[in-house]
């Protein structure tokens, strides 16, 4: 993908991996047998001995399933749910619930504070282990969800025949690397690229050639920028955004004219043979603005000139604004 990916949550162990499972409980003996039934059943156990060192151990967000114990000094495992739940994690934590309690309103209670489920002290081993695997279930289908999701969400911002981000990227990630460099005061530069003659390769050999075409150029621009920080987006057609993250003006020259150069440089290969292909760059460096948005607005307005003025000039030429 061109080049860096959007950021989206971690899904957690993959497929197949054992669940990491919290076990919360302050009384050794209780916290032994527990930790050996639930190894045995293959869970990867660990173990924190009250509620706060709990709560920082799932703030990592390493752990998809938690079994508290109600009952222990400082934060109780009421209070611990509620923090669990108020923090958001990115994905969920299925919270498991031991208690001595017995009391209707006490169940209430617990399942209010954000606990999924309880199971009475002294834990029935078959019990807990049916409990402990129904929660294994909810965690498995919310990931697949969340895995799902993010690929929506990674297809929706992605060109689906470059592998390139597409406009709907641009417009959305633009304004934060504009912000990000303001915040910082790190330089920020933009080229705009613009393949030549395009419609003519479309209108003699067809669009199955020319979308051959497009994915050559897109080969040959992501192997001319770093992968770390800069990426390409397709802007529309045979027009092509490259976001050049701490780059300043005279750099962003240097990348687009190494772009050109590899275009004009080896014809592209299509299953028509060889052809020729060109590319006109132009290139636009971050200026002070009022605001992001209107930040935004110069920075490819003028990249976008400088584009035009390219073309006027002859084609195949970076031009800088």
């Amino acid at each position: 993908m061109g080049a860096r990916s959007p950021s989206e949550p971690e899904i957690g162990s993959g497929i197949g991996e054992p669940l990491r499972l919290l076990l919360a409980e302050d009384e050794p003996l209780q916290r032994k047998i527990l930790e050996r039934l639930l190894a045995r059943a293959g869970y990867a156990v660990e173990i924190a001995t009250t509620g706060e060192e709990a709560l920082a151990r799932l703030l990592e967000g390493r752990f998809q399933i938690l079994i508290t114990d109600w009952d222990m000094p400082g934060m109780d495992g009421t209070a611990l749910c509620r923090r669990v739940r108020e923090a958001r994690l990115p994905l969920y934590v299925y919270i498991l619930m031991l208690t001595a309690h017995t009391a209707l309103s006490d169940t209430v209670k617990g399942l209010e504070a954000g606990a999924d489920d309880y199971v009475r002290k002294p834990a029935d081993e078959a019990e807990l282990l049916a409990r402990v695997k129904a929660g294994r279930r909810v965690v498995e289908l919310e990931r697949s969800l969340s895995a799902a999701t993010a690929e929506v969400r990674r297809m929706s911002l992605v060109d689906p025949l470059l592998g390139l981000y597409n406009r709907r990227y641009l417009n959305e990630q633009l304004p934060h690397e504009i912000e990000r460099a303001r915040r910082y005061k790190t330089p920020l530069a933009l080229a705009m690229a613009d393949l030549d003659g395009f419609k003519k390769v479309n209108d003699v050999h067809g669009h199955i050639v020319g979308d051959e075409v497009l994915k050559c150029f897109a080969e040959r621009a992501l192997a001319s920028v770093r992968q770390s920080s800069d990426w390409i987006a397709r802007f529309g057609g045979e027009e092509f955004a490259i976001v050049l993250p701490q780059t300043p003006l005279e750099g962003a020259r240097a990348v687009a004219e190494k772009v050109r150069a590899e275009c004009a440089g080896t014809p592209f290969e299509a299953t028509v043979g060889l052809l020729k292909v060109t590319v006109s760059l132009g290139v636009a460096a971050l200026l002070p603005a009022a605001d992001v948005k209107s930040a935004m607005k110069d920075l490819l307005s003028r990249a976008d000139a400088a584009l035009y003025e390219s073309k006027r000039e002859g084609r195949n030429r970076v031009t800088l604004r």
